[in-house]
């Protein structure tokens, strides 16, 4: 070899080494986590502020990077930070959830280092110890695809971040001990957007600002305690184009409904006559109907908006045909990449063998005087230690039992539950199918951290095997969040191809905190870091594990 080609290939071997070893970007934030004193409804209460905001600062990322946060907690409380919808691949270590983690006590600070493998699309992350989520302290998580993987749509002007939802007067330590009495929260008191409130014809500020021509990205998350809500711009309509972290098939809509712990991104145009335009957001599903506005300005004008808004849609049984309907409408963009090269539809999940079939039943009821949700008949609690802990220093039967709860549910579920941890051990790399069956006369929203899944039907009536005939086995959106509509019945498909403890719960925070919930153990026949990242050496211990040697990391 000559001396040229020589240095030639020396200089293309040491730049494939460089970018062997080439770790994706970091993202470094510190939060200082305070109370502080809002108004989101016009009356002064507590909020949970994050570097003195709320809605706290946005992370905004690219596909496979790495975020690094260290939490300052200066609460009176101990703190957790969940990611909700950041499937936190093998690394259920720092998922914030309190069967996974221990808490941040006052007075001292945690670092959560996470990457956000393989994701694009519009996420949120919210505090999960005690009732924190309805004080605030939430904020967005923006995923962007590489630079070289197309987007099935052209770069909007701008993109905005908009948290909408339920907001309750009586704070978040009132409706905590409402809760640890025994009894409900009650009826929120209005809606919010991005914290604050306003009504029609009443003078505010512009919450956005549009150049004619010119089209916006608009994600949407309802981050609420309880509500459904449905949104709508006047005069303009919204194209649909990502719901969950997966490009669907583009369609107009005058107005959408979003249910509780979900998140959507929809384009806006500013193809109307420069003047004011109210964004409207209205509750769904409720006995006293909450709305309220935000406005949109294009620049240069200053004439009001028309007190003449868009219609919400039905109510009542013709308005969850309405939503399912909706539903339905959401397709999966088979041919658009997400977060790799290679198009959504390339995986096949309906022609994949089910090996297990999960049928999960929601009751409410009262034990000894007090209001208890479970699932199947269990209504979960938290033990002192945290269930991943308790699992992988093998202390679990000290604290808790595998699979008290059954595939099936029992017949007397309404009448009664078991208050106990509730923890199902599920087999690693099988394809499950879980049935959401809701007999109450509520809407309710269920989330899985640590996966997205395939919501392939939501029908009214009880779910029976004949109804797989029914599923969407081609296009359904890959998603962590299906709402389930009163006497009705929903379906999601998924792979556990994603070792670690993994909370699956009631986006229903009442019912949540009440024991609407559960946590799915999927652990790899070998303690291999292929599968699952070692508890990492910053890890806080609590419980009876405080003390205990740490066992031997993966390999």
């Amino acid at each position: 070899m000559d001396t040229r080609k020589f240095g030639l290939f020396a200089v293309l071997l040491c730049i494939l080494i460089t970018l062997a070893k080439a770790e994706d970007p970091y993202h470094f934030f510190e939060w200082k986590v305070t109370y502080g004193t809002m108004s989101p409804l016009g009356v002064p209460q507590q909020v949970i502020l994050i570097n003195g905001k709320f809605p706290g600062p946005v992370i905004n990322c690219t596909s496979n990077n790495n975020i690094v946060v260290n939490v300052f907690n200066i609460l009176d409380e101990p703190l957790l930070f969940t990611w909700n919808g950041v499937q936190q691949r093998k690394n259920s270590w720092i998922d914030g959830t309190p069967g996974t983690m221990c808490p941040i006590q006052p007075g001292t600070n945690f670092t959560y280092k996470f990457q956000v493998k393989d994701q694009i699309g519009s996420y949120y992350y919210f505090p999960t110890t005690a009732m924190h989520k309805a004080a605030g302290g939430m904020g967005m998580i923006q995923i962007h695809s590489r630079p070289l993987i197309p987007v099935p749509f052209d770069n909007p002007a701008d993109e905005f971040a908009v948290f909408v939802g339920d907001w309750f007067n009586k704070g978040h330590k009132a409706m905590k001990n409402l809760l640890d009495g025994g009894n409900s929260i009650g009826r929120p008191d209005g809606i919010h957007i991005n914290g604050k409130s306003a009504q029609v014809g009443e003078p505010a500020e512009p919450s956005w600002t549009f150049e004619a021509g010119k089209t916006y990205r608009f994600r949407f998350c309802n981050a609420g305690m309880r509500t459904s809500v449905n949104f709508r711009f006047q005069d303009h309509d919204m194209k649909l184009v990502e719901v969950e972290g997966s490009h669907i098939m583009q369609n107009e809509y005058m107005s959408l409904d979003l249910h509780v712990g979900q998140c959507l991104s929809v384009l806006v145009t500013a193809d109307q006559p420069p003047k004011d335009y109210y964004l409207v957001v209205s509750s769904r599903f409720t006995k006293q109907e909450h709305s309220t506005v935000a406005t949109v300005r294009y620049a240069g004008t200053n004439i009001p908006a028309s007190q003449e808004l868009p219609p919400p849609p039905p109510v009542k049984t013709a308005g969850i045909a309405w939503s399912i309907n909706q539903f339905r409408s959401f397709r999966w963009n088979l041919t658009a990449s997400a977060a790799r090269p290679n198009p959504q539809g390339s995986y096949h999940y309906g022609q994949i063998n089910i090996t297990r079939t999960i049928k999960l039943v929601n009751s409410r009821n009262y034990i000894d005087g007090k209001l208890r949700f479970a699932f199947n008949g269990v209504s979960h609690i938290d033990p002192k230690t945290p269930l991943k802990l308790s699992e992988y220093f093998g202390v679990a039967d000290k604290e808790f039992k595998y699979d008290i709860i059954s595939d099936e549910p029992p017949q007397d579920i309404e009448k009664n539950i078991k208050i106990a941890p509730n923890v199902l051990n599920a087999t690693y790399r099988n394809f499950v199918e879980i049935i959401f069956e809701n007999r109450e006369n509520t809407i309710q929203t269920y989330h899985l951290d640590g996966y997205s899944f395939f919501g392939v039907a939501v029908e009214p009536g009880k779910w029976s095997p004949e109804k797989r005939k029914n599923y969407n086995l081609e296009d359904a959106i890959s998603r962590h969040n299906v709402a389930v509509f009163p006497g009705c019945w929903a379906a999601v498909m998924l792979t556990l191809d994603n070792a670690g403890m993994w909370s699956l719960r009631s986006e229903m925070w009442e019912r949540f905190y009440l024991g609407q919930q559960m946590y799915v153990s999927v652990l790899s026949p070998e303690r291999s870091l292929r599968d699952e990242h070692s508890l990492p050496e910053t890890a806080q211990l609590c419980g009876i594990v405080t003390n205990l040697p740490k066992p031997p990391g993966y390999v």
